[in-house]
């Protein structure tokens, strides 16, 4: 069901971005021939008065068809002053903006609800029962949830969680026999472990036993990390999503900045990545969920940016040149050898993004838990 919950999402943001166009060049009394999600052969459309809106068969993006983005397009007749290539520039570039401005704005309305929501980590995460193994001592006493609180009245408080529970692990394989080999003996007493259950504190001694495959003593339990979050005011959850923002928009610039360097290209990921990461990220709570829906958007706005054709960012700059050559229109054989260089460039993230991920998939995996 999670890979449902990372299609869905990745529809809306392109339904969103793809709307973002439609109506500002709506608005802006550009001709739209089309609307649709997706690439590739029709599945599915209707058309409502000059527009036909529609799915495509291909789940790779969208795209909204606005007549005379080419300016040897041929238009319908008496339509041609609605063309794309005869507004004026400014028009044209809050046009191809829309996109990626609606990304960026949902990006931080999306942080902002889930800090203003959900609140911060306040830093004391708990050490909880995840599971307990099937047949050990501990799968009769220790319940799922339960917060450790000591093992042998030691508590290890001042520790982060993942040095806790290697520390509970130390103090559990202390119980054995001095000066023989531990899968020789039983253990020499049970241990004594703390936890919290609906509020109140219970002990309980459990003894632990030898593990072959693990090589060491086990209480048979699997420890977990339960952050506790706590409740902030909007102003500080308007400040929250604004520093996760700039955090975002800071390490997308040094990547694409330091692209031929082997370490900042192994950062750069597919949408096969992409979607590994929210499926497992789904499972984890809507609090992480929604986090990468907010960056995933976000990371769709800036890229969108980036002035190479055919991504918005190369209307807009090309928009620009034509400003500056006042008003003078750029050679399309120009635009279209731009568009050949954006093409390979596009391409050639995308090949790197795919190498990576198969990387991640066959190797040691995307690890969104650290």
């Amino acid at each position: 069901m999670s890979w449902v919950y990372v299609f869905l999402g990745f529809c809306a943001l392109i339904l969103l971005h793809e709307a973002g166009h439609f109506v500002a060049a709506k608005a802006t009394g550009m001709r739209v021939e089309g609307f649709f999600l997706f690439f590739g052969p029709t599945l599915w459309s209707f058309k409502r008065g000059e527009t036909e809106y529609g799915i495509k068969s291909i789940p790779l993006g969208g795209y909204v068809k606005i007549n005379g983005m080419n300016p040897e397009e041929e238009m319908p007749p008496g339509e041609e002053h609605r063309a794309y290539y005869r507004q004026k520039v400014w028009k044209r570039i809050v046009v191809a903006a829309a996109g990626p401005a609606v990304n960026i704005v949902l990006a931080f309305v999306i942080l902002y609800f889930v800090f203003a929501i959900g609140g911060l980590n306040d830093g004391h995460a708990k050490t909880v029962v995840a599971e307990t193994s099937p047949g050990s001592a501990a799968a009769n006493v220790l319940q799922e949830g339960d917060r450790i609180v000591a093992v042998d009245g030691r508590t290890f408080k001042s520790l982060e969680p993942e040095e806790r529970i290697e520390k509970i692990g130390e103090q559990i394989r202390s119980h054995r026999c001095a000066g023989k080999p531990t899968n020789e003996c039983a253990a020499t007493s049970p241990a004594e472990v703390t936890v919290l259950r609906n509020g109140q504190e219970k002990t309980f001694e459990i003894t632990p036993h030898y593990n072959a495959e693990a090589g060491r003593m086990l209480l048979g339990v699997a420890w977990d990390v339960e952050n506790h979050w706590v409740g902030i005011s909007a102003g500080h959850a308007v400040s929250k999503a604004g520093d996760a923002m700039w955090e975002v928009v800071s390490r997308t610039a040094s990547v694409f900045s330091h692209i031929f360097e082997a370490e900042k290209r192994k950062e750069i990921s597919s949408v096969v990545g992409i979607s590994d990461v929210g499926h497992e990220v789904v499972k984890r709570g809507w609090r992480e969920s929604f986090l990468l829906l907010a960056l995933v958007s976000l990371s769709l706005g800036l890229i969108n940016l980036v002035p190479i054709l055919p991504l918005d960012g190369g209307h807009i700059f090309w928009a620009l040149v034509e400003k500056l050559r006042r008003g003078k229109p750029v050679s399309i054989k120009v635009m279209e050898r731009a568009t050949i260089i954006g093409f390979a460039l596009v391409l050639m993230l995308m090949v790197i993004g795919v190498s990576n991920d198969i990387g991640r998939i066959t190797g040691e995996g995307f690890n969104v838990s650290k």
